[in-house]
């Protein structure tokens, strides 16, 4: 019988690659055709490309689907795209979700693989691409300074704690400044590789400039969205960009007796919330237009939060229409198309 699809299901760990083959006959019904486990090494993954080979149909092309397991996948990821494969990374929280609805009783790697080509058969993924070098670098240096700055504040906490005790220890003090100084040194030196690397990557550079237009919107945000997305690569309008940074709101309806309040999901790149935090309370304080925003939804549900997670969503679309239509932000636009006259003429 014919094939529709053939896809690798493979459940990554730091060690091993374990690995289940399924396809999709075209009466759509779906059959295991394999499960075998190879070391994660580049050894064993040339021997995991060779055993599908042998137990595939060469007329119709695999499709290689993973887990975003940490750091653990990039290096397979990597592996395949240099080999010319067909890849999907996929979110672990959706593969974990699809198990549930296996009702699987007994969770291991191998049913873990089994789950995750039986997604692959079941959904249409988007391909996975390398990201570009630049944006790769920004990430892994944005995601260092963020540890740094989360480390620097806990060790100020502590010399806080320190210093008003009732009996302070003058070295204990002495030794947290100079780690507070070591630390900020730090974030000095990757500022300035970020620096370099933006200087070196004039295209890169100029999206920053435009995006940097929205206000609250500095160069950092700017970096963290572009570097998180990989340029918006696979963002292919504000809605997927909204979801992939877990700032969909999820509501849970039933009748008359289940009606739980919304929330966004949180279920996306903590990074990129994180880093919409600030400049929300910036534009609300600077910009009229996201001002009128929040103070309409503080007013309809007195939650100044959620209020906040809005604005939030809107300069992360906004941020995405800007790169998109390539133009700047004008934040008297709203006002002066309320201003323009009715063109009688027009109608």
């Amino acid at each position: 019988m014919d094939l529709l699809k053939q896809v690798s299901g493979i459940d990554v760990s730091q060690k091993e690659l374990v690995v289940t083959l399924a396809e999709l006959k075209a009466d759509l019904t779906k059959e295991f055709k394999g499960y075998k486990v190879f070391y994660n090494t580049e050894k064993g993954m040339n021997l995991l490309l060779k055993w599908v080979d042998q137990n595939t149909q060469g007329n119709l092309p695999v499709h290689y689907v993973m887990e975003a397991t940490g750091v653990y996948h990039e290096r397979f990821a990597y592996f395949l795209e240099s080999k010319g494969k067909h890849i999907s990374i996929v979110l672990p929280n959706k593969i974990s979700n699809y198990m549930r609805s296996l009702d699987t009783k007994t969770i291991t790697d191998k049913t873990s693989s089994q789950a995750i080509a039986l997604f692959g058969l079941d959904r249409k993924l988007d391909k996975w691409t390398k990201p570009a070098e630049v944006f790769k670098r920004l990430k892994q240096l944005t995601r260092e300074r963020d540890q740094l700055v989360a480390e620097r504040v806990m060790v100020k906490n502590q010399l806080h704690a320190e210093q008003t005790e009732a009996l302070s220890n003058a070295s204990s003090i002495k030794r947290l400044n100079t780690r507070i100084k070591f630390l900020s040194k730090q974030e000095s030196e990757i500022k300035q590789d970020i620096n370099s690397l933006i200087k070196d990557n004039p295209k890169v550079k100029e999206i920053i400039d435009r995006i940097t237009t929205i206000t609250g919107i500095g160069d950092l945000t700017a970096i963290i969205v572009l570097a998180e997305t990989n340029g918006f690569e696979l963002i292919r309008n504000k809605k997927q960009l909204v979801s992939y940074a877990g700032l969909d709101v999820r509501e849970k309806e039933s009748g008359t007796s289940v009606k739980a309040k919304p929330r966004i999901s949180k279920k996306g790149n903590r990074s990129i919330r994180k880093a919409m935090h600030l400049p929300s309370l910036s534009a609300v304080k600077h910009d009229n237009h996201f001002k009128e925003i929040y103070v309409r939804l503080v007013s309809k549900h007195g939650i100044k939060k959620k209020a906040l997670v809005a604005i939030q969503r809107k300069l992360l679309e906004l941020i995405y229409i800007i790169y998109k239509n390539e133009t700047v932000y004008q934040i008297d636009f709203e006002t002066k198309k309320r201003e323009q006259p009715l063109n009688v003429a027009s109608l």
